[in-house]
């Protein structure tokens, strides 16, 4: 994305990134939102506020990347399922025992590929440590993923893979956060689109949860600090 991230839009960066961040953040849908705009006076169709979550949701979960304080050593890995096209899909997440979100991804598939490739992601990420402890639920795909890494020397040979589903409630109660803003948007009409638009939302939990560093958390500070991280200023 160019320097300025609205050239040629119709709308001040500012309005699209509050209908993004809306979106992202709160259970409304597009039309909830084209609604919302109008009574300020702001005409703009739903599908356009579509088209700016597709486009800004993955640049705004880029960005705060870079700012993100380090999660501890203690992973909580599980998979939760995401309606596409009227299939299910399967969404890898991670937390750490503070809760603090280590990474996720959206897969087609449940296996051993899709668990390893989802650690690697984890591990590539700046502000992730290398885990002391894994723990997982009984899905039978973590156990070969894990002794592949570990082959691989990707993970340290002392890692500690553990199979306790009570110790995952954490990672569990988690979801609901991104449930309640996933739920009432029925399903999503591609793979690609539902990629974007997780990790706008997972961006703006990770936000939520204080895990940026030097802001300190309010409504108004995160309404700021998106505007920055895209050269605007309220």
């Amino acid at each position: 994305m160019p320097v300025n991230a609205f050239k040629w839009k119709h709308f001040a960066g500012e309005i699209i990134l509050l209908n993004v961040r809306w979106y992202l953040k709160y259970a409304l849908s597009y039309k909830n939102l084209e609604e919302i705009m109008a009574e300020r006076g702001i005409q703009v169709d739903h599908s356009t506020i579509m088209r700016w979550v597709h486009q800004y949701s993955p640049e705004i979960e880029k960005r705060i990347r870079r700012h993100l304080r380090p999660t501890n050593n203690s992973w909580r890995v599980d998979e939760t399922y995401i309606k596409v096209k009227g299939k299910w899909k399967y969404f890898y997440r991670a937390v750490d025992s503070d809760g603090n979100t280590i990474d996720f991804m959206l897969s087609s598939k449940r296996n051993r590929k899709a668990a390893k490739r989802f650690f690697k992601k984890a591990l590539n990420s700046s502000h992730n440590q290398i885990p002391l402890v894994i723990t997982v639920d009984k899905n039978p795909a973590y156990i070969p993923a894990v002794n592949e890494l570990k082959n691989d020397r990707i993970l340290p040979q002392n890692v500690n893979l553990r199979q306790i589903k009570y110790l995952n409630n954490i990672i569990e109660q988690d979801y609901r956060s991104i449930k309640r803003i996933v739920n009432p948007m029925l399903g999503f009409q591609s793979f690609r689109s539902a990629n974007k638009t997780l990790k706008g939302i997972e961006a703006m939990n990770m936000i939520k949860k204080r895990q940026v560093n030097n802001l300190n958390y309010s409504v108004l500070n995160e309404a700021k600090y998106i505007n920055q991280l895209f050269g605007l200023v309220l």
